[in-house]
């Protein structure tokens, strides 16, 4: 049975740097392109990156579930994404950033239902 989990993580990147292509690394890593059909093969996630005004840094907050012998799996994949620190997209342009810090975070009240659609019946 798939439990929800969160996780964080903070970059920095230049201004003019797209902050999709962030979540675009994540869904690569977790599902092999940044678009498949559903569901996602390893944990259905939702990645959310919101500039927070300082300096270029980017939040970066994944949901996801999975089984809980694979949510260290899933962590690495997201860490090691965003350790990657560069994503090409589907128009050749590269976006670069550099990670700050990454690790667990805890499902927040406001993020139940949508933990509990991931999760799936």
């Amino acid at each position: 049975m798939r439990q929800a989990f969160a996780h964080d993580a903070v970059v920095v990147m230049d201004a003019d740097g797209d902050v999709s292509a962030l979540g675009a690394a994540v869904t690569v890593a977790l599902c092999g392109h940044w678009e498949h059909p559903p569901p996602c093969p390893l944990a259905p996630h939702h990645t959310a990156a919101e500039p927070t005004g300082g300096e270029g840094e980017v939040h970066i907050r994944v949901l996801f579930a999975t089984e809980a012998a694979a949510e260290s799996e899933v962590r690495d994949r997201i860490h090691d994404a965003l350790a990657g620190e560069c994503f090409r997209g589907p128009d050749g342009v590269t976006t670069h950033w550099r990670l700050l810090r990454t690790g667990p975070g805890a499902v927040r009240d406001d993020e139940e239902e949508h933990a509990a659609r991931l999760s799936g019946p």
